[in-house]
């Protein structure tokens, strides 16, 4: 049996054991779709009772890491990880930290600002076709006069995404969900009212005329302009903020 049984401590034993099972899926000792020991033979190997052991399958399956099915070629088994919801995690988590003030804004400001620098300069070498569309597409979005505040920032947002993609790294992908999904949305929040509309659609415009030509020097360059850009627009916002204390 694939599972190590160890021995258990004082707090709560259902989630002694789910631990103790998480700990063997993401080993891999216990390997996607496959079955873990009936809830008898778990709760023998574990001497508890079968209700510790429903609560403990109850813990994992809340986390999306175990299904039960019925039948007689039913039982628990492995869940495939969904990146998907794997990705909304990661988000919630990032946006509940901000909203804790657990990140500053210029915790936020200097991780984003070398982190999208990789990524551009990754997209420079390898950005597929489909993801300069969309980033073309958003430029577009971006110039129409008549665009909210609101659209502006979720366009900008689509156009960093597809930056993202444009890298070709799932894990780069998958990390910078919490930076493009959560920490940008709070920036822009932040910055919208002194910001400048047009000087950011321009930023844009010559990040993706490097990419598309694969410019990685200008490429980062051009991020360095728009953090640093961005960062500037974060401290007037803190200034009025604090003016606006004041009186």
């Amino acid at each position: 049996m694939p599972i190590e049984y160890k021995p258990l401590a004082s707090k709560s034993l259902s989630r002694q054991i789910a631990d103790n099972i998480y700990g063997a899926i993401m080993e891999g000792s216990l390997k996607v779709d496959e079955r873990l020991p009936t809830e008898d033979e778990l709760a023998q190997s574990y001497s508890v009772s079968r209700p510790t052991i429903r609560e403990a399958l109850k813990l994992l399956a809340a986390q999306n890491l175990v299904r039960s099915r019925r039948g007689p070629t039913g039982g628990t088994f492995v869940n495939k990880p969904n990146s998907d919801q794997l990705q909304a995690d990661l988000t919630s988590a990032a946006t509940l930290m901000v909203g804790m003030g657990e990140f500053d804004l210029s915790q936020m400001n200097e991780a984003r600002h070398q982190l999208e620098v990789v990524c551009v300069r990754m997209a420079a070498q390898r950005c597929p076709e489909e993801c300069l569309q969309v980033m073309e597409a958003e430029l577009e979005v971006q110039a129409d006069p008549n665009i909210t505040d609101e659209e502006f920032c979720a366009s900008d947002v689509r156009f960093h995404r597809a930056l993202v993609d444009g890298t070709g790294n799932p894990v780069l992908q998958f990390l910078m969900t919490a930076v493009i999904e959560a920490l940008q949305p709070v920036a822009n929040l932040i910055a919208y009212r002194f910001r400048d509309k047009g000087t950011i659609l321009a930023q844009h415009q010559r990040i993706f005329d490097a990419i598309k030509q694969g410019d990685e020097s200008e490429a980062v360059a051009a991020m360095d302009e728009q953090m640093r850009y961005m960062q500037e627009q974060h401290q007037n916002a803190r200034q009025w903020r604090e003016k606006k204390q004041e009186n």
